[in-house]
């Protein structure tokens, strides 16, 4: 017989409450401008919880990014961390030129749809930021609170062509180990992590390939870089003022891409977020330290949120 979910949580024991969900695989197709494609996403926390947060890597990043921050707020929270199309395990687009905002965006929406909740928490790192940041300023958004990590409304060209320098090159590597070695080089500004969260890192970074292990994401994303320089900001200021919601704004003092004036203006401008800045930590705090898990979680769960 079937039993709404509702009724499920008010009658089932308080011993439940304390059950380990742990992690799940998921997939959702989306519809592109030429077909069908599928985005994965992880899953943790229980599953009848109404209360879902939504957490988007970065550009060249993964789902499995932000494990140590899901399992920590699954408490509270159904988290959900999808793979943007082109990244981790879901699908390659057929056509590079369909990697643009506007997909990203329409594929979120879906995958909110899929979840079947009326609203969302969202936690986006550079790029998974900026989805957050048009989708939370569109009417009827159903992003309730944001937390914006190392992106805001104005991306520097200098970050653009730094990111442009090694996206897409496609290297391979004969071992873990050497993959380790690259993704230490081009994460350095990620701040201290164990080597423990290096190796996490690196495990879901790459994938298995003809001569050992290759980057897990679609090397055309760099044909944007390729086509033609990148002289000017980006600049996405109509979107974040529009943005009704409370937002924390989380800068790596070292980040060259959310420059200091930016991420003080935001607390000046639009929703006026709250403001938090790591010491030693670039390009882009990973939320993988305790001290960098609490702060998101005393935003969301607190009395600012």
């Amino acid at each position: 017989m079937f039993v709404p979910g509702f009724l499920r949580r008010l009658f089932k024991p308080a011993a439940a409450a304390r059950v380990d969900f742990g992690m799940r695989e998921h997939a959702v197709l989306c519809m592109g401008p030429r077909g069908l494609h599928s985005m994965t996403y992880t899953e943790w926390g229980d599953p009848d919880n109404q209360n879902v947060l939504l957490c988007v890597h970065g550009f060249t990043r993964n789902a499995r990014d932000f494990d140590a921050l899901a399992q920590a707020l699954s408490a509270d929270y159904r988290v959900v961390c999808p793979d943007v199309v082109g990244r981790g395990n879901s699908d390659w687009l057929r056509a590079k030129s369909d990697y643009t905002f506007p997909l990203y965006v329409s594929d979120m929406i879906t995958l909110i749809a899929r979840l079947g909740v009326p609203h969302v928490d969202w936690v986006g790192t550079s790029m998974g930021g900026l989805i957050g940041m048009l989708l939370a300023g569109e009417p009827h958004t159903p992003v309730r609170r944001l937390v914006l990590n190392d992106v805001g409304p104005l991306i520097t060209a200098e970050a653009l062509r730094r990111i442009g320098q090694y996206v897409g090159q496609a290297p391979s590597f004969p071992t873990l180990e050497a993959a380790e070695g690259y993704v230490r080089q081009i994460g350095a500004s990620f701040g201290p992590l164990t080597n423990e969260q290096w190796q996490h890192l690196t495990r879901h970074s790459v994938r298995s390939a003809e001569k050992g292990y290759a980057f897990a994401y679609d090397p055309g994303l760099g044909d944007l870089f390729r086509i033609m320089p990148i002289l000017f900001n980006v600049g996405v200021w109509d979107a974040f003022d529009r943005i009704c919601h409370p937002v924390l704004a989380i800068r790596g003092a070292e980040s060259d891409l959310l420059r200091r004036d930016t991420w003080l203006k935001m607390a000046e401008r639009g929703p006026r977020a709250k403001l938090v800045e790591f010491p030693g930590i670039g390009h882009a705090p990973m939320l993988m330290s305790e001290d960098q898990i609490a702060v998101v979680r005393d935003f969301l769960l607190g009395s600012e949120g």
